[in-house]
């Protein structure tokens, strides 16, 4: 067990399984798995990008993350349109491991419902409230 203390920035939205949702200054989402997602699977070797322009229902399935333990599916945090995905994924998949708040994410969604959807989110107090109970998600 590590004791590592697991990071929440302040300003994300997240999900109970673990994804993390950044409204961007143009509108966009911005969207990744959270750091304690990526501790729990470990070593991350391979990311499937959903293609741009497919649209995704609120937590509906982006694609998955495989690590050396498990295959783990990514979903949306909110309805919108994929406009961006992190290529540089597909030859560094560590990236989640190493910046999972910034060179680590994954999407970029135009949202069709983001304040409706945002209030379904927990907020930084709340999802540290869900890792300190142990509702740990399905990640790992």
């Amino acid at each position: 067990m590590s004791s590592r203390r697991t990071f929440i920035p302040e300003n994300l939205y997240y999900t109970k399984e673990h994804e993390w949702a950044s409204v961007q200054i143009d509108g966009t989402v911005r969207v990744g798995i959270t750091d304690h997602a990526q501790e729990s699977m470990h070593e991350v070797v391979f990311v499937d990008l959903p293609k741009i322009g497919t649209t995704i229902k609120r937590m509906g399935l982006l694609g998955t993350v495989e690590s050396v333990k498990a295959v783990s599916e990514v979903y949306s945090p909110v309805a919108g349109e994929v406009v961006d995905v992190n290529r540089s994924l597909e030859k560094a998949p560590e990236l989640i491991n190493q910046d999972p708040y910034g060179k680590g994410w994954i999407v970029i969604l135009r949202p069709t419902n983001l304040e409706a959807d945002l209030g379904t989110l927990l907020k930084p107090e709340n999802y540290a409230e869900l890792l300190a109970k142990g509702s740990c998600g399905s990640r790992g």
